[in-house]
């Protein structure tokens, strides 16, 4: 019985090392290693790819406000070194789809036995794309393709090798490779949802929407997987309205909305607030829509998108012009801020429309500061908003000028008795909320060291005396952090940034150091006295904060008649800036504006009284000359600015730039709120560019675009700014042996204070060429460079070789002899010399080349 049990035994060993073989294609090898994989490797990887994939869903997130990718995978902005990997789930299934491969794959004669290696290889594939490794999951893909094209993977294979050449912006072959599969396969549901899916991923990629509807309806339809069916249908809607077919996307959201709980409820909250932004006020029921609403705010399953809902509110309410209640639900959105960064945008934003068109300038200059705080920098978004808000930085400077100097002012001209009975009564108010404020935090004090001594002393829970461990639960310490913060902090409004140094309270008390240990009856804070020093009392400052005030209402009227277009604001700052009895400058500028401000607000009566008031106590002046001739062509007057422009534009053409700056400064603000300015900006904007170079240039039109958007050079300005001068950015020389220019240049320096010495020597060139015959092909001129330096220019040279020969020539001539220092310079690198003022960069890479 022993020796059969032995050779048993034997028997069974020597049977199982056959299994093991992978050399021999034989039923127990193919089965011992198809199990062994499928039940070893493959399961494990099977379960740290779907491990991983869960970890790819729970952690990104989507932007409803744009069309939603088909698959939930953050985009790779980055590459990774070989071998690296982000999810260590990924890095575990594709080492156990490498080891199955490994030691299961029986290849033999160019075949593979084991039926489950291509089972390995499309595990491979998914682990590497999850994994954002998209090249070499294509090269899995291609394998399963070439050497199984018998496997039941490989309509799999074709969908995934479509995913990834997307994934790599090669959207053109993904959608020929899977049409063709289309027509030609019969494929299974599951199969032609997913391949139907990708294609209309491509073509959304591609901004083709319209190609990509009737695939995304086939995925919706054919799709077995809930999550997907919501998606797929959300996604559709999405397109729809892309295309405003938007009874078509509300029929879409409600098939997202009928799998309730089938399907994730964030796509059926979001259709719920698709259908609502396709809402028809003037067709449909208002008050049905309302009630929607609100019980979508109530229902304690949507409180993680409260945030959604409140927008959603509010933006029925401004549809509706109730925008008291508008503002409420935004601010409601705002509170109740999750993770969506572009809905923070959009409430802020939106808020800064409201105040905006309320004329409430500087609350929408916070409200855009907050915006930009949830964009992206650099997206066009960003831009657009950080325009809008830099446009506003004139109004809300010269606004806060306005309030401050008027307060000053205000206190600055009130008796000594009358000061002292108004910070009296301002201390007053002071001391006694000071007073109150110490004894509720004894009280807070006393009270805190009786709750510990009485928990102590119990030695019981405390949860139960206290209200709980968290923090606001304990009346106690939130009294005593109220105290704690307006300690650190002083008073501050319940508003957006209000960590920001310009949102403490304003006012005299912001110069007054407070020691905290001074008893309040000998604290200065609240002496009058100490604030009635403060009061400025010289003439000199006192005349200085006036001016100041003064031009800024002046400046307030043109910001709103010219930039905004706010006519009753403009008149209000004029008007009120004549009762101050300004310096002269301001005073018949102020009346013409109002009589212009007061024609565009149709109030003739009101525009007559200022007309008549100009011609009659200004009767000499252009304005009085304008409005008795309106008609008139007043450029031949020597007075006016237009003649003026135009002596100034010919010191621009004789290349007097630093006089052409100067001079436009003075015109500006000579003739401020006048039509010539834009122009007088934008000639000074080119003059500085031919003095100091493109950085100076680009500053200078930025400004004009900024500051008068609505006149044709302010248009141009912004035209220029955003089309031209990125291509004038480029700095970088053109080395000769890539420079296919054929014309170059020979240079000379001179100081542009030595003219006469360049203009003797223009004439030899000229003298020169003329007698060598060259005068058809070559020119010569003197070029400015910078305020110092000026060139003696030789155009029409076809080489390097050939500039430098002809200078040379010129060199050793007997009769010209000219022994001037020289370089060569194609015309694109002088190009970019004059623009970016570079010259010594350019001298030293041509003697580097």
């Amino acid at each position: 019985m022993k020796g059969i049990y032995k050779i048993t035994i034997f028997l069974l060993a020597v049977v199982l090392f056959a299994a093991c073989s992978r050399k021999k294609n034989t039923f127990l090898s193919r089965n011992y290693h198809a199990v062994t994989g499928e039940y070893n490797a493959l399961y494990n990887g099977g379960v740290a790819l779907d491990q991983g994939k869960n970890e790819l869903i729970l952690t990104y997130r989507d932007n409803f406000w744009e069309i939603l990718p088909v698959e939930r995978l953050e985009p790779i902005d980055e590459l990774d070194l070989p071998g690296e990997t982000k999810n260590p789930n990924f890095n575990r299934a594709e080492e156990k789809a490498a080891k199955a491969i490994q030691k299961h794959s029986i290849y033999l004669d160019g075949k593979e036995y084991n039926p489950q290696i291509d089972e390995a290889y499309m595990m491979l594939g998914k682990a590497r794309y999850f994994d954002g490794r998209f090249i070499p999951a294509l090269d899995a893909f291609n394998f399963i393709l070439n050497k199984y094209p018998t496997s039941n993977n490989i309509n799999r294979a074709k969908v995934w090798k479509a995913k990834t050449n997307i994934r790599l912006n090669n959207e053109d072959i993904a959608i020929e490779n899977l049409e063709k599969m289309m027509k030609t396969v019969d494929l299974e549901d599951e199969e032609l949802a997913d391949a139907s899916a990708i294609l209309a991923q491509a073509f959304i990629n591609l901004d083709s929407i319209d190609a990509a509807l009737p695939y995304i309806k086939l995925a919706s339809e054919y799709t077995r997987d809930n999550e997907l069916r919501g998606r797929y249908a959300y996604i559709k809607g999405q397109i729809y309205n892309r295309l405003d077919l938007k009874d078509s996307a509300n029929m879409a959201f409600d098939e997202v909305i009928e799998l309730n709980r089938k399907s994730p409820r964030v796509y059926m909250i979001n259709a719920y607030i698709e259908k609502a932004r396709n809402f028809n006020y003037e067709k449909e029921d208002r008050v049905a829509f309302l009630e929607l609403l609100f019980d979508l705010e109530k229902n304690r399953e949507n409180r993680p998108f409260l945030d959604r809902i409140y927008n959603q509110i509010g933006e029925y309410y401004r549809s509706t012009e109730n925008i008291d209640t508008a503002v409420i639900y935004y601010n409601k959105s705002i509170k109740n801020y999750k993770d969506d960064r572009v809905m923070q945008s959009v409430n802020y934003s939106t808020l800064a429309e409201i105040n905006f068109d309320k004329a409430e300038y500087k609350r929408a200059g916070n409200y855009y500061d907050s915006t930009l705080t949830y964009l992206e920098i650099n997206t066009r978004e960003w831009r657009r908003v950080k325009k809008k808000r830099e446009n506003l930085d004139d109004v809300i400077k010269y606004e806060d000028i306005a309030t401050l100097n008027d307060s000053v002012l205000r206190l600055a001209g009130m008796s000594e008795t009358q000061l002292l009975a108004y910070f009296t009564e301002y201390t007053s108010k002071l001391k006694q909320q000071a007073i109150e404020d110490s004894i509720a935090e004894v009280k807070l004090q006393t009270q805190i060291a009786n709750n510990e001594f009485y928990q102590k002393s119990k030695g019981g829970n405390s949860k139960a005396q206290s209200g709980g461990k968290f923090y606001f639960y304990n009346t106690s310490t939130v009294a005593y952090g109220k105290q704690e913060f307006r300690k650190v902090w002083g008073d501050r409004k319940l508003e957006d940034n209000w960590r920001r140094s310009d949102r403490k309270t304003s006012g005299l008390t912001e110069e007054i150091a407070v020691e905290e240990d001074t008893p309040i009856s000998e604290n200065e804070r609240f002496k009058p006295e100490t604030y009635i020093a403060l009061i400025p009392k010289d003439a000199v400052v006192i005349d200085s904060l006036t001016k100041e005030r003064d031009f800024a209402y002046y400046q307030l009227g043109l910001i709103y008649k010219e930039k905004f277009k706010e006519y009753g604001l403009a008149a209000n700052r004029l008007e009120k800036l004549l009762t101050y009895n300004p310096e002269v400058r301001l005073v018949l500028p102020s009346k013409y504006n109002l009589y212009k401000i007061y024609q565009q607000m149709e109030r003739p009566a009101l525009a007559e009284k200022y007309k008549n008031d100009i011609i009659d106590n200004h009767p000499e002046s252009r304005y009085a000359e304008i409005l008795r001739n309106p008609n008139a062509i007043l450029a031949t007057d020597e007075s006016s600015p237009e003649f003026k422009y135009k002596a100034l534009y010919k010191e621009f053409e004789a290349n007097n730039y630093q006089q052409v700056i100067d001079t436009a400064e003075e015109y500006i603000t000579i003739y401020n709120g006048n039509d010539i300015v834009p122009k007088l900006e934008m000639l000074k904007a080119t003059a500085l560019a031919r003095k100091d170079g493109f950085e100076a240039y680009k500053k200078a039109l930025n400004f004009v675009a900024l500051n008068y958007p609505n006149s044709e050079e302010g248009k141009k300005a912004q035209e220029i700014y955003s089309r031209v001068l990125p291509h004038l950015a480029v700095k970088d020389f053109v080395a000769s042996a890539d420079d296919p220019s054929n014309q170059w240049k020979v240079v000379y320096q001179f100081a542009a204070t030595d003219r006469e010495a360049a203009t003797q020597l223009q004439e030899k060139l000229d003298k020169f060429i003329t007698e060598r015959r060259y005068d058809t092909t070559m020119s010569t001129s003197i070029d400015y460079y910078n305020p110092d330096t000026i060139f003696v220019i030789i155009h029409g040279l076809n080489t390097k070789l050939g500039a430098r020969g002809f200078a040379q020539v010129l060199n050793e001539d007997k009769k010209y002899k000219i022994k001037k220092p020289f370089f060569e310079i194609s015309s694109p690198n002088y190009k970019i010399v004059q623009i970016h003022k570079n010259l010594e960069d350019y001298l030293k890479f041509d003697t580097v080349e």
